[in-house]
């Protein structure tokens, strides 16, 4: 792979959540090492770059996300003797490392809040948001994302801190210019060690409105949204861009946001070249068509119709001037084939037809651990098996405020993050063959079927269509040139779209559904003498006649 500029433009991305990915050592916790014994399995399916989920040292609360010491490795991952050999070990493969960067929060346990707790005047007091509370009560009416209050009250001091997530996660200052440049330091370490890039975790959430002002409180809740206060806030893009001048401008490296609440209005300003911010976000707007008001815990059928407009708007908009990134999957959202998909009878079909959706599509496509052979959701009969604190937390506050406990399970089973978190299955040992001893969370039951090993020695498994798709990307540059058009808007059932490119072109079909259709749109039908079939998730059939789940690609 060539080090120009724009590398991450034809890259294809793998995500590995380390702690469910593979044991080395059997202590029911993945690592480092197990890491390393899978590099070449990586290499075949032919992924460029692997985003890999926090390994920095953590009390865990919110699996890694709570950071201690941003420059030790977790003991359960392993030392960093072992970080530096899986570096190095990825870089003889020609594939890239991009690590998670975490800097909204930190753990309380981190030297910096442990020095902000000790007195108010603390150089490291301003670190973070202490506040006063107001007539008794927290600063603000502000809920936390994790259930809650998003302030903690701290006795000794009778002053609260800000932590948007968990009270283990208080919020850093970013208005402190001193702590910005410790941050800075702390990048190039890791930039200075030879890693490839950064995916920014809720990284438009560090520049908060001066003044922490309420948010709205709809009638019922317990907490105010403060949500426009404190995402894509007031400081938001000059922080970027003092970032990437003191940072990322002076490394070849690529660089991801995720950023709850980003339109793309919002996304062209942050990912435009000339304004040197980052290469690419992660919106949420697909991920949140099958909500219903009152947030993700609310279900709701997806509307194919929805979907097919918001992804268009993003692909439309960003046409050359941004640059988009694509996912069905990662370490917070449920097992697309269990979402958008039919898990059972046409698991494969489906897996297939979501994976040619997105990978045609303009942008740079992320793929997390077990999509490629299709792992699905999972449904643990009781609570006591799941480990995400946000989960665990809605199910106690759903209780309290009355609701029934398989209404609250039936919304864990359709969007509980640790419905892509329970290990990766291997092969048909026990537990999937992630790990000889008992593993952190309990392993999915349909390991047995649904394994790395069974996909490898089936050669239409969903794990060789990966590997196509991922080829087809190196090999045709109107996937990550052309332009994007729309077709069958209004089509309940068919997602199809049009790239064109110079002289070339690119039709793709996709079923979302278990019945058969005929295409009927004349002048759709009409076009179709003029390509050849490129790709299908089924053996060649009619091309105006689309069976389950069938994906379909022409090319001119």
């Amino acid at each position: 792979m060539k080090n120009n500029d724009n590398w991450w433009k034809k890259s294809v991305v793998y995500q590995i959540y380390p702690r469910s990915f593979n044991d080395s050592n059997g202590d029911g916790i993945g690592d480092i090492k197990g890491i390393i014994e899978k590099l070449d399995y990586l290499k075949l399916l032919g992924v460029d770059v692997i985003w890999l989920s926090p390994v920095y040292d953590s009390p865990n609360d919110d699996n890694g996300y709570d950071i201690r010491n941003y420059q030790k490795i977790m003991n359960e991952f392993g030392t960093m003797a072992d970080f530096d050999q899986m570096l190095d070990e990825l870089h003889k493969r020609d594939m890239k490392l991009v690590m998670d960067l975490v800097v909204n929060h930190t753990s309380d346990e981190h030297e910096w809040f442990v020095q902000s707790k000790k007195s108010k005047d603390n150089p490291y007091r301003d670190y973070y948001f202490w506040r006063e509370g107001k007539g008794g009560k927290e600063p603000n009416n502000w809920g936390s994302i994790f259930s809650g209050s998003a302030w903690e009250y701290d006795e000794p001091s009778n002053e609260y801190y800000l932590h948007l997530f968990s009270k283990k996660q208080p919020d850093l200052n970013w208005e402190n210019p001193k702590l910005r440049e410790d941050v800075y330091q702390m990048m190039k370490y890791w930039l200075d060690k030879g890693i490839d890039g950064f995916r920014m975790d809720v990284v438009n959430m560090i520049s908060k409105q001066p003044g922490l002002p309420d948010g709205v409180q709809s009638e019922g809740q317990l907490y105010g949204d403060g949500g426009q206060y404190f995402m894509n806030g007031p400081r938001i893009h000059e922080f970027l861009q003092e970032m990437n001048h003191e940072v990322l401008s002076n490394y070849p490296i690529m660089s991801v946001g995720e950023m709850p609440g980003a339109t793309p209005e919002d996304a062209i300003l942050y990912t435009d070249p000339d304004r040197k911010e980052v290469n690419m976000i992660f919106t949420f707007e697909h991920m949140d068509l099958d909500s219903a008001p009152g947030g993700k815990w609310n279900l709701k059928p997806l509307s194919l119709v929805e979907l097919k407009e918001n992804l268009t708007k993003w692909q439309s908009a960003l046409h050359n001037k941004g640059w988009n990134s694509l996912y069905w999957n990662n370490h917070d959202q449920p097992r697309i084939v269990s979402r958008f998909g039919d898990d059972l009878k046409y698991r494969v079909e489906s897996a297939k037809m979501l994976a040619t959706c997105l990978h045609f599509m303009q942008g740079t496509p992320y793929i997390y651990q077990g999509e490629e052979i299709g792992m699905t959701n999972v449904k643990f009969n009781t609570l006591d098996d799941y480990r995400d604190i946000e989960t665990i937390n809605m199910y106690n506050e759903r209780k309290a405020l009355g609701y029934k406990h398989e209404e609250i399970m039936t919304s864990i089973y359709a969007k509980g993050r640790d419905n892509a978190r329970t290990p990766m299955q291997w092969d048909t040992s026990e537990n999937g063959g992630f790990t000889s001893g008992i593993p952190w969370i309990k392993s999915n039951p349909r390991y047995k079927e649904i394994n790395v090993k069974n996909a490898l020695n089936d050669s239409q498994s969903i794990f060789y269509f990966y590997q196509k798709l991922i080829a087809l990307r190196k090999e045709m540059d109107i996937i990550i040139d052309g332009d994007f058009q729309l077709l069958l808007k209004d089509h309940p059932e068919v997602f199809a779209y049009e790239r064109t490119w110079k002289d070339e072109s690119l039709i793709v079909l996709c079923n979302f559904s278990a019945n058969e259709l005929v295409i009927e749109d004349e002048e759709l039908v009409n076009k179709f003498p003029e390509y050849y079939l490129l790709l299908s998730n089924y053996e060649a059939g009619k091309t105006t006649r689309l069976r389950p789940y069938e994906t379909v690609v022409l090319k001119k």
